[in-house]
């Protein structure tokens, strides 16, 4: 069975989300929703969904995502039953109709090829709905990496919302905790797939929304997200840069290296160091010196 875990704590666009699991056509599924101790109460608005879909709701007393968003996800899945696989969904993002119909259909598929991550495609929607992008679609099986690289070079994007993930994979891994969980979500994806590839359905889709109150429309939390991204980087180099071509490698280390330039961290260097020696060629390693000498 598919638990959905709703982390809630914006009561602004959550009438949208709730309205999008009661019109799903298949409910075989339950929501748990986690309030993280929000000053805004959905009770009154969940009283209205009551009989219409099968939810769990649960107050934290302690808010916990305004210092690590990803421990407030894993309180809330730690609401949930035995059910096999996860999706975690923002409190304002919507499912089309036939997104829990289509992972069923979909399910022995994805099971006899060992699919740990399971896609949707996806649309931007900002304000009243209104759809503000194309909608991205995806190859049926992907490697992870392969799917990092499309989003890397901007022919893709992606968010937590639109995934479903075994719980025998969240388990084994969990959610690397960046600031503002900025990223946690990639490598996620990263992880879970546990080089098994991400199965897509285009055939329904989630609808992520924009907007000025969530993180990533927010510009008030960019030296956060920067930090962030080098975190990130910084772990993807350590633990993934075998997966890449060599060109994709130079890329990759050289998100360490603009890092470095802002921060002129000597372990940060000595780590560039070492990956270009491993990973690329020597004369690769000198125009990384060259680099620094201009820079200085």
């Amino acid at each position: 069975m598919l638990a959905i875990i709703i982390p809630y704590y914006k009561l602004t666009f959550f009438e949208a989300t709730l309205q999008s699991l009661a019109e799903q056509t298949c409910q075989d599924f339950k929501v748990y929703i986690g309030d993280d101790a929000s000053p805004e109460d959905p009770t009154a608005l969940l009283e209205q969904f009551q009989g219409k879909f099968n939810f769990i709701y649960h107050r934290f007393t302690t808010n916990l995502g305004g210092t690590s968003l990803t421990k407030q996800w894993e309180r809330c899945i730690a609401l949930s039953g035995n059910e096999e696989w996860l999706m975690i969904l923002g409190d304002d993002d919507v499912l089309g109709e036939n997104v829990v119909e289509a992972f069923y259909e979909n399910l022995e598929e994805i099971k006899q090829n060992g699919c740990n991550v399971v896609r949707f495609a996806t649309q931007i929607i900002k304000g009243g709905e209104k759809a503000i992008s194309r909608i991205f679609e995806h190859p049926q099986f992907e490697k992870a990496t392969d799917a990092f690289w499309r989003k890397f070079k901007g022919e893709t994007r992606s968010s937590l919302s639109e995934y479903v993930f075994s719980r025998l994979a969240y388990s084994k891994y969990g959610f690397l905790d960046y600031p503002l969980a900025w990223h946690s979500d990639d490598m996620a994806c990263l992880e879970f797939a546990d080089e098994h590839p991400i199965f897509s359905t285009n055939n329904a889709q989630l609808y992520i929304r924009m907007s000025s109150e969530s993180i990533s429309g927010k510009v008030d939390n960019l030296a956060l997200k920067k930090e962030a991204s080098s975190l990130f980087y910084e772990t993807i180099v350590k633990d993934y840069l075998s997966s890449f071509n060599k060109k994709q490698r130079l890329k990759l280390i050289a998100k360490l290296e603009q890092h470095y330039f802002e921060k002129k961290q000597k372990i940060l260097f000595f780590k560039i160091v070492k990956y270009h020696l491993k990973y690329t060629t020597l004369l690769d390693l000198v125009k990384f010196f060259r680099r620094i000498y201009i820079n200085k």
